[in-house]
Formats: C-alpha cells, sequence, structure tokens
C-alpha cells in the first residue's frame, strides 16, 4: 500500500491524525518539498528515508515510491488535501499498472486554513451558497467555459489557487466577467505558517496592495468578506426542522 497523505496547509499540528500516525511508522516518504513544511518530518522515525520530490518527474516519483517493494510502509506527503491540484489521479494510475495499491489520507486544505485566518465563511445565507475554487490559465490550461471571466458572472465565492503572480490579469478578467471593481478580496500567503501574510483590498487596488507576495497563496474574492449575510434557518427559532419544532 502506498499512501497519498495531505499534510495541511502548513502548522504541523494541522496534520490529521490518521496522517500522522502514517508518518511515524513510514519506511519511506516522497515530499513536495516547495511546499509541504519540512517539520512534519519530524514524525517520522530516524530510520525513514525522506525525499524531496520538487526536481523529480513523474517517473522518477513513481520509481522512488516502488523502490522499498510492496511489503514497506510508504508515503507519498503532499501539502493541503491532494485532491486540489496535486497531481495525484496520474501517480495512482501509473503505480496500479505496477501492481501497488494506494489509499489517500484527506488533509486540511490551504482553502480552508484561508478563510479561518481571515475568520470567514464562504457559504453566507444572502450572500452567497456557492463557492467556486478555481486557478487562472498558465502552462497548465482551463476548459473552455471554466475561465475566470466566465466564472465571475456567478456572483459567488471564489478562491483561486496557483494565480497570484499573475494578481493584475486575474482582477481584469473578473471585473471583465462582472465583478465591480468595489469587489472584496484578500490574498492570503502561507496560511497557518509563523509567517503567515494576509493583505486585504478590491478587485481595483488588490493587485498593487499584494504585489510583493509571488506564490503561495490563495486569491479569496467574494461579498462574502465584507457582508454578514442574513441570518441561518437553521438555528432560527421560527424555522422546524428534524430535531426541533419551530416556536409557536
Amino acid at each position: 500500500m502506498i499512501y497519498f497523505i495531505g499534510a495541511g496547509p502548513g502548522a504541523p499540528d494541522l496534520i490529521t491524525v490518521r496522517g500522522r500516525s502514517l508518518l511515524e511508522r513510514a519506511e519511506l516518504v516522497v515530499y513536495a518539498g516547495s511546499l509541504v513544511n519540512p517539520e512534519l518530518l519530524s514524525f517520522c522515525p530516524a530510520s525513514t528515508h525522506c525525499l524531496n520530490s520538487a526536481k523529480m518527474t513523474l517517473e522518477e516519483v513513481v520509481e522512488a515510491l516502488t523502490s522499498l517493494g510492496r511489503e514497506a510502509t510508504v508515503v507519498r506527503l503532499h501539502t493541503g488535501d491532494p485532491s486540489l491540484y496535486g497531481a495525484i489521479a496520474e501517480q495512482m494510475a501509473m503505480l496500479r499498472q505496477r501492481g501497488y495499491d494506494c489509499e489517500v489520507v484527506p488533509g486540511v486544505s490551504s482553502l480552508f486554513a484561508a478563510s479561518a485566518a481571515l475568520g470567514a465563511e464562504y457559504t453566507l445565507p444572502g450572500v452567497s451558497q456557492t463557492l467556486i475554487v478555481s486557478r487562472l490559465a498558465g502552462r497548465t490550461p482551463v476548459p473552455e467555459g471554466q475561465q475566470a471571466r466566465a466564472l465571475a458572472a456567478h456572483g459567488a465565492s471564489m478562491a483561486f489557487f496557483l494565480s497570484v503572480d499573475r494578481l493584475g490579469e486575474l482582477c481584469r478578467e473578473l471585473e471583465a466577467g462582472g465583478c465591480a471593481p468595489d469587489t472584496p478580496c484578500a490574498v492570503v500567503c502561507k496560511a497557518s505558517w509563523p509567517e503567515e501574510e494576509i493583505v486585504r483590498g478590491t478587485l481595483s487596488d488588490i493587485a498593487d496592495r499584494a504585489s510583493h507576495i509571488r506564490k503561495t497563496a490563495l486569491v479569496l474574492v467574494g461579498r462574502f468578506l465584507a457582508e454578514e449575510g442574513e441570518r441561518s434557518r437553521l438555528y432560527d427559532p421560527a424555522f422546524s426542522h428534524g430535531y426541533r419544532e419551530a416556536a409557536k
């Protein structure tokens, strides 16, 4: 079994209990060194062989993961949650072709560490009940109809990964798609790390305010950053549900 573990957003104590327990008995860890906090490797036994995959190709990663054979406890350590921009599908497909089983251990995404840092809720009643997670097209293209300009039309809460280095372009695309220039924005860099940084602004000025941040950051956009929203029906005394009758 090869375990794909979400390391969490950065803080070592935000890895899951399951993820930590697997690191504590891992014989080999191949970790995304450009993003994973190296403090997480301290959970591994001294005998664990740890390899940084930052300069590896897909083929080299798979070769490393299979180097100890099928009986070893092997961990592929990704940042955040592996299902978001983790490129795990291609790794698991190649491993399964070689006869290896894979298991994914979910992690805390920086998407949620960022909202926690802001004290924000993406799904505010009366403001937004939809969260769009996306990125600008770059060397990895974006399918037709999923460009930032098209997504802006929904008026939803939005979170953009891998886009802070072209923040001005992102803001222009969102405005072209219908977002008002005064739409609230925030850039959260290295959420949950000791050096975490938050920059707030609007579509019209966030690119200037956060021009010094070039990587390892999320761009959050939407009215959820500035408005309180309506009262939730779930806790409204006038609202009935399966566990409570409405007040008379």
